[in-house]
Protein backbone atom coordinates (compact mmCIF):
# COMPACT_ATOMS: atom_id res chain seq x y z
CA UNK A 1 0.00 0.00 0.00
CA UNK A 2 1.33 3.43 -0.93
CA UNK A 3 1.56 6.28 1.57
CA UNK A 4 -1.11 8.16 -0.41
CA UNK A 5 -3.51 5.22 -0.11
CA UNK A 6 -2.70 4.89 3.61
CA UNK A 7 -3.34 8.59 4.25
CA UNK A 8 -6.59 8.47 2.28
CA UNK A 9 -7.75 5.43 4.25
CA UNK A 10 -7.09 7.29 7.51
CA UNK A 11 -9.07 10.32 6.32
CA UNK A 12 -12.06 8.18 5.35
CA UNK A 13 -11.71 6.12 8.51
CA UNK A 14 -12.04 9.15 10.78
CA UNK A 15 -14.95 10.54 8.76
CA UNK A 16 -16.77 7.21 8.78
CA UNK A 17 -15.96 6.99 12.48
CA UNK A 18 -18.60 9.71 12.93
CA UNK A 19 -21.01 7.55 10.93
CA UNK A 20 -20.13 4.64 13.19
CA UNK A 21 -20.89 6.71 16.30
CA UNK A 22 -24.28 7.60 14.85
CA UNK A 23 -25.02 3.98 14.00
CA UNK A 24 -23.85 2.90 17.47
CA UNK A 25 -26.34 5.32 19.00
CA UNK A 26 -29.29 3.96 17.03
CA UNK A 27 -28.42 0.24 16.86
CA UNK A 28 -26.70 -0.37 20.18
CA UNK A 29 -28.06 2.33 22.51
CA UNK A 30 -31.66 2.59 21.24
CA UNK A 31 -31.89 -0.89 19.65
CA UNK A 32 -33.47 0.81 16.63
CA UNK A 33 -32.43 -0.55 13.20
CA UNK A 34 -32.16 2.71 11.28
CA UNK A 35 -31.46 2.78 7.55
CA UNK A 36 -32.00 6.54 7.36
CA UNK A 37 -28.22 6.98 7.40
CA UNK A 38 -28.07 5.99 3.73
CA UNK A 39 -29.99 9.19 3.05
CA UNK A 40 -28.71 11.49 5.82
CA UNK A 41 -25.05 11.04 4.82
CA UNK A 42 -25.53 12.49 1.30
CA UNK A 43 -28.02 14.96 2.81
CA UNK A 44 -25.24 16.47 4.91
CA UNK A 45 -22.97 16.69 1.89
CA UNK A 46 -25.71 18.15 -0.32
CA UNK A 47 -26.72 20.85 2.16
CA UNK A 48 -23.14 21.88 2.98
CA UNK A 49 -21.97 21.91 -0.65
CA UNK A 50 -24.99 23.82 -1.94
CA UNK A 51 -24.74 26.49 0.76
CA UNK A 52 -20.99 26.91 0.32
CA UNK A 53 -21.37 27.37 -3.44
CA UNK A 54 -23.99 30.03 -2.73
CA UNK A 55 -21.52 31.95 -0.55
CA UNK A 56 -22.55 30.82 2.92
CA UNK A 57 -19.79 30.44 5.53
CA UNK A 58 -18.50 26.83 5.50
CA UNK A 59 -18.81 26.59 9.29
CA UNK A 60 -22.44 27.74 9.17
CA UNK A 61 -23.12 25.46 6.19
CA UNK A 62 -21.74 22.51 8.15
CA UNK A 63 -23.89 23.38 11.17
CA UNK A 64 -27.00 23.60 8.97
CA UNK A 65 -26.10 20.24 7.42
CA UNK A 66 -25.98 18.73 10.91
CA UNK A 67 -29.41 20.20 11.69
CA UNK A 68 -30.77 18.81 8.42
CA UNK A 69 -29.57 15.35 9.46
CA UNK A 70 -31.29 15.76 12.83
CA UNK A 71 -34.55 16.58 11.03
CA UNK A 72 -34.19 13.44 8.89
CA UNK A 73 -33.76 11.34 12.02
CA UNK A 74 -36.76 13.04 13.62
CA UNK A 75 -38.86 12.16 10.59
CA UNK A 76 -38.03 8.46 10.93
CA UNK A 77 -38.63 8.49 14.68
CA UNK A 78 -41.92 10.36 14.25
CA UNK A 79 -43.22 7.80 11.74
CA UNK A 80 -42.29 5.00 14.13
CA UNK A 81 -43.42 6.56 17.42
CA UNK A 82 -46.48 8.50 16.32
CA UNK A 83 -47.89 6.19 13.66
CA UNK A 84 -46.51 2.88 14.98
CA UNK A 85 -44.84 2.07 11.65
CA UNK A 86 -42.28 -0.72 11.97
CA UNK A 87 -38.95 0.98 12.75
CA UNK A 88 -37.11 -0.61 9.86
CA UNK A 89 -39.86 0.31 7.40
CA UNK A 90 -40.05 3.87 8.74
CA UNK A 91 -36.34 4.35 8.15
CA UNK A 92 -36.59 2.91 4.63
CA UNK A 93 -39.40 5.34 3.79
CA UNK A 94 -37.33 8.30 4.99
CA UNK A 95 -34.24 7.04 3.17
CA UNK A 96 -36.14 6.76 -0.12
CA UNK A 97 -37.65 10.22 0.30
CA UNK A 98 -34.23 11.72 1.04
CA UNK A 99 -32.92 10.65 -2.37
CA UNK A 100 -35.36 13.00 -4.08
CA UNK A 101 -34.87 15.67 -1.43
CA UNK A 102 -31.10 15.61 -1.96
CA UNK A 103 -31.62 16.04 -5.71
CA UNK A 104 -33.92 18.97 -5.00
CA UNK A 105 -31.38 20.59 -2.70
CA UNK A 106 -28.51 20.33 -5.18
CA UNK A 107 -30.61 20.86 -8.30
CA UNK A 108 -28.41 18.30 -10.04
CA UNK A 109 -26.84 14.91 -9.26
CA UNK A 110 -23.62 16.41 -7.90
CA UNK A 111 -22.05 19.71 -6.82
CA UNK A 112 -18.33 20.51 -7.12
CA UNK A 113 -16.50 22.35 -4.35
CA UNK A 114 -13.22 22.77 -6.22
CA UNK A 115 -11.89 26.25 -5.54
CA UNK A 116 -14.51 26.92 -2.86
CA UNK A 117 -13.66 27.64 0.81
CA UNK A 118 -14.28 24.84 3.31
CA UNK A 119 -14.15 24.43 7.08
CA UNK A 120 -10.49 23.52 6.62
CA UNK A 121 -9.59 26.76 4.84
CA UNK A 122 -8.86 28.68 8.10
CA UNK A 123 -6.42 25.88 9.00
CA UNK A 124 -4.56 26.11 5.69
CA UNK A 125 -1.57 27.85 7.27
CA UNK A 126 -1.18 25.20 9.96
CA UNK A 127 -1.68 22.35 7.50
CA UNK A 128 1.08 23.71 5.25
CA UNK A 129 3.53 23.39 8.13
CA UNK A 130 2.84 19.66 8.37
CA UNK A 131 3.85 16.94 5.92
CA UNK A 132 1.50 16.95 2.93
CA UNK A 133 -0.33 13.73 3.74
CA UNK A 134 -0.39 14.11 7.54
CA UNK A 135 -2.23 17.39 8.17
CA UNK A 136 -5.73 16.48 7.00
CA UNK A 137 -5.88 13.06 8.75
CA UNK A 138 -4.67 14.77 11.94
CA UNK A 139 -7.45 17.38 11.80
CA UNK A 140 -10.10 14.74 11.11
CA UNK A 141 -8.71 12.64 13.97
CA UNK A 142 -9.20 15.61 16.28
CA UNK A 143 -12.80 16.05 15.12
CA UNK A 144 -13.56 12.34 15.60
CA UNK A 145 -12.00 12.21 19.09
CA UNK A 146 -13.78 15.39 20.20
CA UNK A 147 -17.11 14.00 18.98
CA UNK A 148 -16.44 10.71 20.78
CA UNK A 149 -15.79 12.45 24.11
CA UNK A 150 -18.87 14.67 23.75
CA UNK A 151 -21.00 11.59 23.03
CA UNK A 152 -19.50 9.83 26.07
CA UNK A 153 -20.40 12.80 28.28
CA UNK A 154 -23.93 12.87 26.88
CA UNK A 155 -24.51 9.14 27.44
CA UNK A 156 -23.25 9.51 31.04
CA UNK A 157 -25.74 12.33 31.74
CA UNK A 158 -29.27 11.79 33.11
CA UNK A 159 -30.72 12.23 29.63
CA UNK A 160 -28.20 9.80 28.17
CA UNK A 161 -28.91 7.23 30.87
CA UNK A 162 -32.62 7.56 30.15
CA UNK A 163 -31.91 6.97 26.47
CA UNK A 164 -29.84 3.88 27.26
CA UNK A 165 -32.62 2.57 29.50
CA UNK A 166 -35.10 3.09 26.67
CA UNK A 167 -33.01 0.90 24.38
CA UNK A 168 -32.28 -1.87 26.88
CA UNK A 169 -35.56 -2.18 28.84
CA UNK A 170 -38.29 0.10 27.44
CA UNK A 171 -40.99 -1.32 29.71
CA UNK A 172 -38.97 -0.62 32.84
CA UNK A 173 -38.01 2.81 31.48
CA UNK A 174 -41.69 3.72 31.04
CA UNK A 175 -42.41 2.46 34.56
CA UNK A 176 -39.78 4.91 35.83
CA UNK A 177 -41.53 7.80 34.09
CA UNK A 178 -39.19 8.04 31.09
CA UNK A 179 -40.80 9.15 27.84
CA UNK A 180 -39.50 6.39 25.60
CA UNK A 181 -41.00 8.03 22.53
CA UNK A 182 -39.17 11.26 23.31
CA UNK A 183 -35.93 9.36 23.83
CA UNK A 184 -36.30 7.69 20.41
CA UNK A 185 -37.00 11.06 18.79
CA UNK A 186 -33.94 12.65 20.39
CA UNK A 187 -31.67 9.65 19.85
CA UNK A 188 -32.41 9.27 16.15
CA UNK A 189 -32.08 13.02 15.64
CA UNK A 190 -28.63 12.97 17.24
CA UNK A 191 -27.64 9.80 15.38
CA UNK A 192 -28.50 11.17 11.95
CA UNK A 193 -27.06 14.56 12.84
CA UNK A 194 -23.68 12.89 13.36
CA UNK A 195 -24.04 11.03 10.07
CA UNK A 196 -24.94 14.25 8.22
CA UNK A 197 -21.93 15.96 9.83
CA UNK A 198 -19.76 13.17 8.42
CA UNK A 199 -21.36 13.71 5.00
CA UNK A 200 -20.64 17.45 5.15
CA UNK A 201 -17.00 16.81 6.06
CA UNK A 202 -16.69 14.18 3.34
CA UNK A 203 -17.96 16.62 0.71
CA UNK A 204 -15.58 19.37 1.84
CA UNK A 205 -12.49 17.18 2.11
CA UNK A 206 -13.11 15.41 -1.20
CA UNK A 207 -14.30 18.45 -3.14
CA UNK A 208 -17.77 17.28 -4.20
CA UNK A 209 -21.19 16.16 -3.06
CA UNK A 210 -23.09 13.49 -4.95
CA UNK A 211 -26.58 12.08 -4.59
CA UNK A 212 -25.19 8.52 -4.56
CA UNK A 213 -22.76 9.07 -1.68
CA UNK A 214 -25.05 7.28 0.76
CA UNK A 215 -25.04 3.89 -0.97
CA UNK A 216 -23.81 1.36 1.58
CA UNK A 217 -23.35 3.89 4.40
CA UNK A 218 -25.28 1.73 6.85
CA UNK A 219 -22.95 -1.19 6.11
CA UNK A 220 -19.92 1.01 6.74
CA UNK A 221 -21.36 2.15 10.05
CA UNK A 222 -22.23 -1.38 11.13
CA UNK A 223 -18.78 -2.58 10.09
CA UNK A 224 -17.20 0.08 12.32
CA UNK A 225 -19.37 -0.95 15.28
CA UNK A 226 -18.95 -4.70 14.86
CA UNK A 227 -15.22 -4.68 14.06
CA UNK A 228 -14.58 -2.21 16.88
CA UNK A 229 -16.44 -4.33 19.43
CA UNK A 230 -14.56 -7.44 18.31
CA UNK A 231 -11.15 -5.72 18.54
CA UNK A 232 -11.75 -4.00 21.87
CA UNK A 233 -13.32 -7.17 23.28
CA UNK A 234 -10.24 -9.16 22.26
CA UNK A 235 -7.88 -6.61 23.87
CA UNK A 236 -9.83 -6.42 27.14
CA UNK A 237 -10.13 -10.20 27.39
CA UNK A 238 -13.91 -10.39 27.42
CA UNK A 239 -14.40 -7.84 30.22
CA UNK A 240 -17.81 -6.09 29.90
CA UNK A 241 -17.26 -3.01 27.78
CA UNK A 242 -18.10 0.45 29.07
CA UNK A 243 -19.57 3.15 26.84
CA UNK A 244 -16.22 4.99 26.43
CA UNK A 245 -14.56 1.73 25.37
CA UNK A 246 -17.36 0.98 22.92
CA UNK A 247 -17.21 4.41 21.29
CA UNK A 248 -13.42 4.14 21.11
CA UNK A 249 -13.88 0.76 19.47
CA UNK A 250 -16.20 2.33 16.88
CA UNK A 251 -13.49 4.80 15.82
CA UNK A 252 -10.84 2.09 15.77
CA UNK A 253 -13.16 -0.21 13.83
CA UNK A 254 -13.85 2.47 11.20
CA UNK A 255 -10.13 3.09 10.65
CA UNK A 256 -9.26 -0.62 10.57
CA UNK A 257 -12.10 -1.23 8.13
CA UNK A 258 -10.93 1.50 5.74
CA UNK A 259 -7.31 0.30 6.01
CA UNK A 260 -8.40 -3.24 5.25
CA UNK A 261 -10.35 -2.03 2.22
CA UNK A 262 -7.38 0.01 0.98
CA UNK A 263 -5.00 -2.90 1.56
CA UNK A 264 -7.24 -5.34 -0.31
CA UNK A 265 -7.77 -3.01 -3.27
CA UNK A 266 -4.09 -2.05 -3.49
CA UNK A 267 -2.69 -5.57 -3.20
CA UNK A 268 -2.02 -6.47 -6.81
CA UNK A 269 -1.43 -10.14 -5.99
CA UNK A 270 -5.08 -10.49 -4.85
CA UNK A 271 -6.33 -9.14 -8.16
CA UNK A 272 -9.16 -7.01 -6.74
CA UNK A 273 -10.31 -3.83 -8.45
CA UNK A 274 -12.42 -0.81 -7.49
CA UNK A 275 -15.62 -2.54 -8.60
CA UNK A 276 -14.96 -5.24 -5.98
CA UNK A 277 -15.46 -2.78 -3.11
CA UNK A 278 -18.90 -4.11 -2.12
CA UNK A 279 -17.61 -7.70 -2.21
CA UNK A 280 -14.70 -6.82 0.07
CA UNK A 281 -17.08 -4.96 2.39
CA UNK A 282 -19.42 -7.96 2.67
CA UNK A 283 -16.54 -10.36 3.35
CA UNK A 284 -15.02 -8.13 6.06
CA UNK A 285 -18.34 -7.64 7.85
CA UNK A 286 -19.07 -11.39 7.64
CA UNK A 287 -15.65 -12.17 9.16
CA UNK A 288 -16.27 -9.67 11.96
CA UNK A 289 -19.63 -11.33 12.72
CA UNK A 290 -18.25 -14.86 12.59
CA UNK A 291 -15.06 -14.19 14.58
CA UNK A 292 -16.69 -14.07 18.07
CA UNK A 293 -18.45 -17.39 17.41
CA UNK A 294 -15.15 -18.85 16.26
CA UNK A 295 -13.45 -17.81 19.50
CA UNK A 296 -16.21 -19.41 21.57
CA UNK A 297 -15.92 -22.61 19.54
CA UNK A 298 -12.16 -22.71 20.12
CA UNK A 299 -12.62 -22.25 23.87
CA UNK A 300 -15.06 -25.15 24.02
CA UNK A 301 -12.73 -27.42 22.08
Amino acid sequence: MTWIAFSGALELGFIYGLVGLGVYLSFRVLDFPDLTVDGSFPLGGAVAATLIVQGVSPLLATAIALIAGCLAGLCTAWLSVQFKILNLLASILTMIALYSINLRIMGQPNVSLLGEPTVLTPLAGMLQQLPKLVGLPLVLFGVAIATKFLLDLFLASDLGLAMRATGSTPTMAEAQGISTGGMILGGLALSNGLVALAGALFAQTNGFADVSLGVGTIVLGLAAVIIGEALVGAVTGGVPLTVPLRTLGVLVGAVVYRLAIALALNASWIGLQAQDLNLVTAVLVAIALIAPQGRRWLRRS
